[in-house]
């Protein structure tokens, strides 16, 4: 028996797009579920190993190379400051931010709650793949820094905790 392979929509390249777009990257290369994708604000960019575009695999069609259409602001963004003696809780992976397991459904944490290392305090969506992020710490969260539905870069600041 040959397993099947996951195919990947036209919706899911949209989206991975869409993140990129909103990330402030300068290129991404991406290689899963029999994708390997490309992306750049780059338009001279070769893409890794001198090639651009995505390359045909299992279900996906041969494209042309891809560039963000609209590249990210060249604003600066200024570090979040630290308050000292929190620790931080950091995003494990670019994705949408949930701090809810489902639309409706009370928060994993809220400020001021108490939580342990393996308290769940968000989900980080991508290609709807969900990501439950457990605290790591033991204390008390003392801010939220990311919003509901925000898109989060890789090592972004999530959360704020009070050890104890």
């Amino acid at each position: 028996m040959n397993p099947e392979k996951p195919k990947v929509s036209a919706e899911d390249i949209e989206h991975l797009i869409e993140i990129f777009k909103q990330s402030g990257w300068d290129e991404m290369h991406l290689e899963a579920a029999g994708l390997e994708m490309f992306l750049s604000n780059d338009p001279s960019a070769t893409g890794p190993r001198g090639r651009s575009g995505v390359a045909e695999r299992a279900d996906v069609a041969a494209a042309p190379p891809m560039t963000a259409s609209a590249a990210p602001s060249a604003a600066v963004v200024p570090q979040a400051t630290i308050p000292e003696g929190l620790v931080v809780i950091r995003a494990p992976n670019l994705g949408t931010f949930y701090r809810a397991p489902k639309p409706g459904a009370p928060a994993y944490v809220e400020i001021g709650q108490q939580i342990e290392p393996a308290t769940e305090v968000c989900l980080i969506e991508v290609m709807k793949l969900f990501t439950p992020v457990p605290s790591g710490v033991r204390g008390i969260v003392r801010e939220i820094r990311a919003h509901d539905g925000q898109m989060v870069e890789f090592d972004e600041l999530l959360f704020l905790v009070e050890p104890n």
